[in-house]
């Protein structure tokens, strides 16, 4: 096995991203490996695939210890608006379906001991719990990867409102439901407009992953 399905196979459990693109999420993030910044998650479910990243970049690439800030509510999704569409309106209503995972929500033990497992010195990363509208703006740190998976329309927006601007030039930001749900897309682009950025949205390896690589 190569680096990326050993780091896999290690966090499986942790995660509800397949394995063909939690490994292209780790190919994505390890050419930003030479920017300069903290590494941040917004929606980290059980904390599998930060793990995963702080494990690539501190024991297979043997960089310096960066700082991972995750942040989630650890009470689930919040209830759909109308803005994210029938699509989610209805797999958040179908609460029987196996990729349901309790509305994605999950104890933060769970993040607290995937972490732990990563090997990272506690006092590299912080975890931190509750709405985004709350958390999220004293966030002040410079971020180099920036990781979003908000899945509604409100969540995405909040963190590009309060973390976009703190992304380095040269930095990426990572847009997980992108091509899933119409909400984020929506929000993307409403954001992307607001701000008359210049910043383009590319597709890595035709996968589900969009990323936008902050403009220099």
């Amino acid at each position: 096995m190569d680096k990326y399905e050993v780091i896999y196979d290690h966090f499986v459990d942790y995660t509800m991203i397949p394995k063909h693109t939690y490994i292209n999420n780790l190919k994505l993030i390890e050419q930003f490996k030479g920017i300069e910044g903290d590494i941040v998650e917004c929606g980290v479910w059980k904390g599998g695939m930060m793990a995963g990243i702080a494990s690539l970049f501190h024991f297979t690439l043997n960089q310096k210890q960066r700082f991972y800030s995750l942040f989630d509510s650890f009470e689930g999704l919040p209830k759909v608006d109308l803005i994210d569409g029938l699509n989610a309106k209805q797999w958040q209503e179908n609460i029987t379906d196996p990729g349901y995972h309790d509305n994605c929500s999950a104890d933060i033990s769970f993040a607290k001991q995937v972490m732990s497992i990563s090997g990272v010195d506690r006092v590299f990363y912080s975890i931190n719990k509750g709405w985004y509208k709350d958390t999220l703006p004293g966030f002040n740190q410079d971020i180099a990867i920036l990781r979003l998976d908000s899945d509604w329309y409100t969540s995405t927006m909040e963190c590009l409102i309060n973390l976009y601007h703190k992304v380095v030039p040269g930095g990426v930001i990572i847009l997980d439901d992108y091509y899933v749900w119409e909400g984020c897309s929506k929000a993307v682009h409403k954001f992307l407009s607001n701000i008359e950025s210049r910043d383009r949205i590319k597709q890595f390896e035709n996968d589900n992953i969009a990323y936008i690589i902050k403009d220099i």
